[in-house]
């Protein structure tokens, strides 16, 4: 079976406002054009994978059932604009915790691939952050940064103002590796 390209997303400052430790769903507010541009990449072809470090679980600030409700706030927003999310992989333990599948880890990123069948050779992950930008370097993803905020070492494939730049810059890519 040919495995699927998808694009990797982070959750706050890319998808969502990035209200800090969100513990309750009425914090979740969708990030202006996300769901449209969400939506042009499912109808692109492109699995779509949240992967989001959630330390606020491990910091105890948020519980696992809080946590829980935002998620499914987000699912229940994405779903009224026509998307659907393939999956999502959260880490839930604080920077202190050492972890394997804390962000810059690609562990996230590779067990979603395996899981799903997904060739992250084809996929790109989009974050805020240059976490965001390591871990999908590291999973051999092209690498999109979503903002203003520039990284301080790692330099990332793109640089996106807008969702319609995210979806520009990734078809242009599929085209271009298409031909």
């Amino acid at each position: 079976m040919t495995r699927q390209a998808a694009v990797f997303l982070d959750r706050d400052g890319t998808v969502i406002v990035d209200a800090g430790y969100p513990s309750d769903p009425a914090q979740v507010q969708l990030l202006p054009s996300a769901a449209a541009g969400l939506a042009r990449l499912k109808q692109a072809g492109f699995k779509l994978v949240l992967i989001s470090n959630q330390s606020g679980i491990g910091r105890g600030l948020v519980s696992p059932a809080d946590a829980e409700r935002v998620h499914d706030r987000l699912v229940d927003d994405l779903a009224a604009a026509g998307v659907t999310l393939d999956g999502a992989y959260y880490c839930p333990h604080a920077p202190a915790d050492a972890c394997a599948c804390r962000k810059p880890s690609p562990e996230l990123i590779f067990r979603a691939a395996r899981e799903l069948e997904i060739d992250p050779a084809r996929s790109f992950m989009v974050g805020d952050r240059e976490s965001d930008l390591e871990a999908g370097r590291r999973a051999g993803c092209r690498t999109i940064l979503f903002g203003d905020a520039q990284p301080a070492g790692l330099v990332p494939d793109h640089v996106a103002a807008s969702w319609d730049d995210v979806c520009d810059f990734v078809e242009r890519v599929r085209h271009t590796a298409a031909a």
